[in-house]
């Protein structure tokens, strides 16, 4: 055991070693100066079905716009406000399969290919019919991405900014691994009926041009594994099947002694 012990780590150290020189650790290792610029694309948030927004109306007569901060079903409820027996809260909106939500007092509108600011001036436009000065705020609440593949802490992230990079997505996962492929990190995303793919080249500082490189609600992005990570998996895997043989092998030959043992005794 001992041996198997001492091979293992031998073997381990061997993989880490091979993965640390195989791959580059460093993002943008193309950039040699210590000065330089960027360019950052415009990025555009489109709502989206499914998506759920984050929308207040105020003005500087709170009375006035309180009925729009109303859930839809709620809307009846309007004379309570006369009466300030109303607690108002932040209300949420659900875009429906069509691209709709209901909104009070103005009804079904349709939002799909929006972005937050488009809506908020929308709503502006349409309250001040009735409101002197309304302020309409839109969020995106469900800013999620998903990060899996070689980081230290996989799962789903939810951002508060429409402006979210795949060096976020990754900064928010504890960052990629040693075994991260930097020139392999893919990036999911459907849009238009489709679900597409690119993959990125964090090595390179072109990337940042890339429409990927900004990421947009529900994308997914995946780091690759390095050959030194899938070694190490198949060697984990194969080592665990050979213990589970070995153990298997060894309860049979002692249910066997014992009963022979049995066998033995009782004659």
């Amino acid at each position: 055991m001992k041996i198997t012990a001492k091979l293992f780590l031998l073997i381990s150290i061997g993989l880490l070693l091979a993965g640390c020189k195989s791959s580059n650790l460093a993002y943008f290792s193309d950039v040699s100066t210590t000065d330089g610029a960027i360019a950052i694309p415009t990025i555009d948030i489109k709502i989206e079905p499914e998506d759920e927004l984050l929308i207040n109306v105020s003005s500087e007569v709170p009375e006035a716009t309180a009925v729009y901060n109303l859930g839809f079903n709620n809307v009846a409820m309007s004379s309570d406000i006369k009466n300030s027996n109303v607690s108002l809260q932040r209300q949420t909106y659900k875009v429906d399969s069509k691209g709709d939500i209901m909104f009070p007092v103005l009804g079904r509108i349709h939002v799909e290919g929006m972005t937050t600011t488009q809506l908020a001036e929308d709503l502006t436009r349409r309250i001040a019919a009735d409101v002197e000065a309304p302020f309409v705020r839109v969020e995106l609440v469900n800013f999620n991405v998903d990060v899996m593949g070689e980081v230290l802490q996989p799962g789903r992230y939810r951002f508060e900014t429409q402006k979210v990079s795949v060096l976020d997505a990754l900064a928010s996962a504890g960052d990629m691994t040693v075994f991260g492929k930097r020139d392999r990190v893919t990036v999911w995303r459907r849009e238009n009926g489709q679900v597409t793919y690119h993959q990125l080249n964090l090595n390179d500082s072109k990337s940042h041009s890339s429409p990927y490189f900004y990421l947009k609600q529900n994308d997914v992005v995946y780091v690759e594994p390095s050959a030194a990570r899938a070694g190490q998996a198949d060697y984990n895997q194969n080592n665990s099947y050979k213990v589970s043989v070995i153990s298997a092998v060894v309860s049979g030959i002692s249910v066997i002694t014992s009963l022979v043992i049995a066998l033995v005794i009782n004659k």
